[in-house]
């Protein structure tokens, strides 16, 4: 840069850097604070302000603005990193009667030297470490086997609990370690949204928590909300950390990071039992899940002295709720019927209060698990909370069987259209067959149709299609794009759909004719056939008519479509009134073929290695603008590399790999050139 442009690019530097400070405040005052000092109109409007202006000046752009919270950077392999200290396990107990064993050897090993006890909660997540220098954040890793651990430092930034910079004063180097959660209300709306689109619900927020950190799109992971508690700190020798744990834990709260207040400093066995009895029971009131307490002498220089196992620490020792149970009658046993036509039982329960919430429903699974469990009519269930927020079957009661208690007989036919069920061979549940007579059927598939990463007719929603299917004008998929505005207007016992509103839903349906080709393929509902098979059959076919036209074995050669999948979109082409409802779309404008803006072929076969920074692209737009040209985006260099697309201040250590392998050089005009731009 010379020195006019820098001279130029002056005062927007500055602006951007107040602009992300205030960024920062205000998030920090949102995730650590819980409070909202703007509107979300207006943060919103900031945050969009900086995102400008770094696609504008990417060299002005820092790694750690407020920005990557939102994500959108893919890491398509999670790196391996070696932990600086290793990640030890603590040792477990269910028992007070270890607890106090605990507590009397750490006084007998002490030898009456003073000493006291923090305790704090046991978050049910997923532990990392996060490494700051100079008060930055320069990496986070996965615990994995305690020793080495996955490199996600693209998706924790995008934690706002996760401080990317921090204040006040601290340490130059050192690492803090904590638990990410997903907190319960996030958890629950984010499989409310998974299931109107058709997706299977998670099924306990710990699994979520660890599956969304290793999302290789970080814009998804930022979608979901984690949460980061802190609950250690460490450093190397020589720098400087205070002499007690509760200590470290109320510096770290002033430096910016989470540290959640439920901490105490207990001075013998008789506080520990009663912090342990308080949230035993208290546990239910909290936004996040725990599953235990962590009991820790609080003076860090006697851990030295108490040593380790092989496995834990001497100075510390978890102690695990018992999962909490109980007892209640089934009163009866209903049959849902999902999009696909599977059947899944569901116990209704009598009231019964557990873990903090009324349980009145819990699922069976399917005709096997009810035969494993040897259910039984009038029995009583055993009910625990999954994951500390699903209800779960575990058991019979068997100490309140009735004599002379007949087995629960599964359904032979639909409880919604009577017809009779099937089970194929090698599957668990039971289906429907009558796909096009079966109500929830029907509705399960228009909503899937309409939903946001299928046709995104937002005005579509689950009331608005019942009223449209009580009304009889949508009875299939090619229906909706048969709606006219006189059929509409004052449509429902109230009136619900007035004259705007008529607009807005047709204005929906007209835009939603612009929807690739691959996500019109995922919007038909073909069973086995998700976001990502839809998109490699869609670009392996090029248009609907190859794709309908396919047989087994071509299909079966689509990257992941295994057989399974490949006899389900077979057997759903080979259906001849699907077939009418695809010709229908076909007329009505939808997009059937694999679109020149979408992409093309030009870079089949190749895989390009993209670093540094570029004059026409983010490096988000560039490596999405290669996948769209049939190219293949890697993070790393190797013999497989085609080419390394290389822009303004790339890294040496590619430039000096790609040499070393002869790997050749591509500028991002000489790409531009290749794509045809």
């Amino acid at each position: 840069m010379d020195l006019f442009s820098a001279i130029d690019t002056e005062p927007v530097r500055k602006h951007m850097e107040e602009l992300a400070a205030e960024v920062d405040r205000l998030n920090h005052e949102y995730y650590m604070n819980d409070r909202s000092l703007v509107s979300d109109e207006e943060f919103d409007r900031m945050l969009r302000e900086l995102q400008d202006l770094e696609r504008q000046y990417p060299e002005l752009a820092s790694p750690l603005s407020p920005t990557k919270r939102v994500g959108g950077e893919v890491n398509k392999k999670f790196r391996q990193v070696e932990h600086r200290f290793p990640m030890l396990s603590l040792g477990n107990t269910y028992s007070i009667e270890e607890i106090e064993e605990f507590e009397a050897r750490t006084r007998r090993l002490l030898d009456g030297t003073p000493f006291s006890y923090t305790c704090e909660l046991k978050y049910d997540g997923v532990a990392i470490g996060l490494t700051y220098r100079h008060g930055q954040l320069v990496q986070a890793v996965t615990r994995g086997n305690g020793a080495v651990g996955d490199d996600i430092t693209i998706n924790a930034k995008t934690i706002g609990t996760i401080p990317l910079r921090l204040r006040g004063e601290y340490p130059d180097d050192f690492e803090a370690r904590g638990e990410v959660v997903y907190p319960f209300d996030a958890f629950e709306a984010m499989n409310k949204q998974r299931e109107a689109e058709g997706d299977e619900p998670f099924a306990n927020p710990r699994n979520a928590a660890s599956g969304s950190l290793k999302l290789q799109d970080s814009a998804e992971c930022a979608k979901r909300k984690l949460m980061f508690c802190m609950y250690f700190m460490m450093a190397p020798d020589g720098v400087a950390l205070p002499d007690t744990h509760y200590g470290r834990l109320e510096w770290a709260r002033q430096m910016g990071f989470k540290v959640q207040p439920y901490i105490q400093e207990c001075k013998d066995i008789t506080e520990i039992k009663a912090f342990i009895d308080h949230w035993d029971k208290a546990r239910w009131e909290l936004p996040f899940g725990i599953d235990g307490i962590v009991i820790k002498v609080n003076q860090t220089a006697l851990w030295d002295r108490l040593g380790l196992t092989a496995k834990s620490p001497r100075w510390a020792i978890a102690y695990k709720f018992k999962a909490e149970r109980v007892s209640t009658p089934l009163e009866s046993i209903s049959f849902q019927v999902g999009r696909t036509g599977k059947v899944t039982p569901v116990a209704n329960l009598q009231p019964v209060w557990l873990g903090g919430t009324t349980v009145r429903r819990a699922t069976l699974v399917n005709a096997d698990f009810i035969e494993k469990m040897g259910i039984c009519v009038g029995d009583s269930l055993l009910i625990e909370k999954g994951g500390e927020i699903i209800p779960k079957v575990i058991g019979v009661d068997m100490e309140k069987r009735q004599a002379g208690a007949m087995p629960v007989q599964y359904i032979e036919r639909c409880p919604e259209c009577g017809a009779r069920l099937v089970r194929e061979e090698g599957e668990a549940g039971h289906y429907c067959p009558n796909s096009d007579g079966c109500h929830p059927q029907i509705i399960g598939r228009l909503e899937h149709f309409v939903s946001r990463k299928a046709m995104n007719i937002e005005t579509l929603g689950p009331e608005r299609l019942e009223l449209l299917y009580a009304a009889g004008l949508v009875r299939n998929v090619a229906d909706i794009y048969d709606l006219k505005r006189e059929q509409l207007i004052g449509l429902g016992s109230e009136a619900t759909i007035q004259e705007k509103g008529a607009d807005n839903l047709l204005a929906a349906v007209e835009g939603s004719k612009q929807v690739p080709f691959d996500r019109v393929v995922f919007a038909l509902g073909i069973r086995y056939v998700g976001e990502v098979g839809a998109k490699k059959l869609a670009r392996y076919f090029k248009n609907m008519e190859s794709l309908m036209n396919a047989g087994e074995e071509e299909l079966a050669q689509v990257e992941d479509v295994g057989d399974v999948t490949a006899r389900a979109v077979a057997e759903w082409f080979a259906d001849g009134e699907h077939r009418k409802i695809v010709d229908r779309l076909r007329e009505a404008g939808l997009q059937m073929e694999y679109r020149a803006d979408e992409g093309d072929e030009r870079l089949a076969g190749m895989t390009i290695v993209v670093s540094g920074v570029f004059e026409h692209f983010s490096r988000d737009e560039i490596k999405a603008d290669i996948e769209r040209h049939g190219g293949k985006v890697s993070g790393s260099i190797s013999g497989k590399t085609t080419y390394l697309l290389a822009g303004d201040k790339m890294g040496p250590e590619k430039l000096k790999k790609a040499e070393k392998l002869g790997v050749r050089l591509l500028s991002e005009t000489e790409y531009m050139e290749m794509v045809g731009q």
